[in-house]
C-alpha cells in the first residue's frame, strides 16, 4: 500500500447482510458521501485491505470480516481556508483556546471536507505553520462533532509537539459538564474502551481488546423527572479515548441526554435533544512556551445553559 500520501482511516465489520455483496458496494453503501468508481480507485491502489491483507481483485467479503479503508487525499479533502466566525477565549503568538460550538467538526474527514475548525483556523492565522501536508494543522486534541466547549491549537510546529507531549504526560486538565439521564456515582470510573466489534463508528467497554479509560464524575446536582432522574455532572477524563466520557457514563446507566448513539432515545425525544449534552467546561494547564499558569472557561451553548437553569437549582463556578 501507498503510504506517502496523507490518509484517513475508517475500519469496520461485514454484517451479515452483506455477506456476498462485492465489496466496492458495501463501502458506498457505507459511506454513501462517496462514489462507487473511488473505491474502486482505494481497491486498485491497496487502500483497503481485508483482515489486514490487501484485498484480491474478485474477493468477496464475508460477515465477520475486518475492512480498513485508508482514505487517500483527494481534492474534496483538500485544505481552504474559510472565513468562519471563532470564539476566542485566549489567543496569544503560540497558541489558540476556542469554545467550539456543537455541531463543528474539528478537521476535515470522510464526509466532511469542509467548515471545520481547521478550515477556520487557516483563515484566522494566516501564518499557522504546518510541518507537512497534514490534515490537522494545528491540531493538539479533539471533541466530538456535537460536543462543545474548549479546544487548544497551536499556532507553531514547537508549540504543537510541546502540547502534544503534554497530553500524554497528563499535564493538561479538562473538566466536562453533562446532563445525564439516571444518577452515576461520585468517583473514578476505570473501564476499558475499544472499537465496537460490529458497529464501526461506535466504541464499548472491551475488557479483552480495550485500552485503559479512566473518568473522574462528580454529581453536582439530582433530581427525579417524570419516569426517571437526570443530573448535572462534572466529569474530568483522565485519559483520552474517542467517545470516552459518552461510553463511560453510558456504562454506569447514566448515558448523556442527547447522545444519538449511547443514549436513550425515547427520552431524548421526550425532551427534544438531537446531540449530547457534553461541554468541555474548564482547561488548566501551564503555556509551553511563556510557562505562565492558564485557566481557561467557556461559557455553555443556549441550548445547553437554559436547559440547566431550567432544571437545577446548582450555581456553577
Amino acid at each position: 500500500m501507498n503510504t506517502c500520501e496523507e490518509t484517513l482511516e475508517e475500519t469496520l465489520i461485514v454484517p451479515q447482510e452483506f455477506e456476498g455483496e462485492r465489496l466496492d458496494k458495501f463501502l458506498v453503501q457505507s459511506f454513501p458521501s462517496y462514489s462507487r468508481s473511488y473505491f474502486q480507485y482505494l481497491l486498485k491502489n491497496e487502500y483497503v485491505l481485508v483482515n489486514g491483507q490487501k484485498m484480491k481483485k474478485r474477493q468477496i467479503p464475508k460477515a465477520g470480516d475486518e475492512i480498513e479503508i485508508f482514505f487517500s487525499l483527494t481534492p474534496e479533502l483538500s485544505l481552504e481556508p474559510e472565513n468562519i466566525p471563532l470564539d476566542i477565549l485566549y489567543e496569544d503568538k503560540d497558541l489558540l483556546i476556542v469554545n467550539k460550538p456543537a455541531g463543528m467538526v474539528v478537521h476535515p474527514a470522510p464526509g466532511h471536507p469542509k467548515g471545520t475548525f481547521v478550515n477556520a483556523l487557516l483563515f484566522h492565522c494566516k501564518n499557522l505553520e504546518r510541518a507537512d501536508d497534514s490534515l490537522r494543522p494545528g491540531i493538539v486534541h479533539r471533541l466530538d462533532k456535537d460536543t462543545s466547549g474548549i479546544i487548544i491549537a497551536a499556532k507553531t510546529t514547537v508549540c504543537h509537539q510541546k502540547l502534544v507531549e503534554m497530553f500524554a504526560q497528563r499535564e493538561i486538565q479538562k473538566t466536562y459538564l453533562t446532563v445525564c439521564i439516571g444518577e452515576p456515582e461520585n468517583g473514578i470510573i476505570d473501564a476499558p474502551i475499544g472499537r465496537h466489534p460490529v458497529r464501526r463508528k461506535e466504541m464499548c467497554i472491551s475488557e479483552e481488546k480495550g485500552k485503559t479509560a479512566i473518568s473522574h464524575s462528580t454529581v453536582l446536582e439530582s433530581k427525579a423527572h417524570q419516569s426517571h432522574r437526570i443530573s448535572l455532572v462534572q466529569i474530568k477524563p483522565i485519559t483520552g479515548r474517542t467517545h470516552q466520557l459518552r461510553v463511560h457514563l453510558q456504562h454506569k446507566r447514566a448515558p448523556i441526554l442527547g447522545d444519538p448513539v449511547y443514549g436513550i432515545e425515547s427520552i431524548n425525544q421526550k425532551y427534544g435533544f438531537k446531540r449530547q449534552l457534553l461541554h468541555a467546561y474548564t482547561i488548566s494547564f501551564v503555556h509551553p512556551i511563556s510557562k505562565q499558569p492558564l485557566l481557561i472557561k467557556a461559557p455553555l451553548s443556549q441550548d445547553m445553559q437554559k436547559f440547566i437553569e431550567s432544571h437545577f437549582s446548582c450555581t456553577l463556578e
